[in-house]
């Protein structure tokens, strides 16, 4: 049987060690604490705003602003910086967190869009940098819809979430 980072290597065309390359660089000291804020905003601007109903209905019962702060402060932790999420909500246990909502192929495809488009406007995040994040983004989506179609199967949430720290 596969593991989760095995099917979203396979689903996302990103291997694992290509995903976690933002292990080798501190994005979070390169870039600072207002490009992440920037690119969640930018993010979630485009989320709200997307002409598809069935992907923002994803996100009805979810406040803009928590999930901005959500977003940025994970990505600020997971990219090198002070552990702001988890002293705020605790472990991020990405699958769990995202239990609620439908993550499926399309759902991880139309996410990656819109974070495509956020980063490549975000002006301080460098090409280095853009790459290896859309690396780590690509294999996290998939991640998450392995994560939902295990919890689909066996009615529960994997414990063991490698895409976060």
């Amino acid at each position: 049987m596969q593991s989760l980072q095995e099917k979203a290597s396979e689903w996302s065309g990103v291997d694992t060690a290509d995903a976690f390359a933002i292990d080798d660089t501190n994005l979070f000291e390169k870039l600072g604490l207002q490009t992440f804020i920037s690119l969640s905003t930018n993010f979630y601007n485009r989320v709200y705003d997307d002409e598809e109903e069935w992907f923002r209905s994803i996100f009805v019962n979810s406040k803009k602003e928590e999930a901005i702060q959500n977003q940025y402060e994970f990505f600020v932790q997971r990219m090198g910086g002070p552990p702001l999420y988890s002293q705020r909500k605790g472990h991020p246990a990405l699958i769990g967190r995202h239990r609620p909502f439908p993550v499926t192929h399309q759902a991880a495809e139309r996410w990656l869009h819109h974070m495509q488009k956020a980063v490549d406007s975000t002006p301080d995040i460098d090409d280095d940098s853009k790459i290896k994040m859309m690396k780590f983004f690509r294999h996290t989506a998939f991640f998450l819809v392995a994560g939902d179609e295990l919890k689909n199967q066996n009615g529960r949430t994997p414990t063991k979430p490698g895409a976060s720290r």
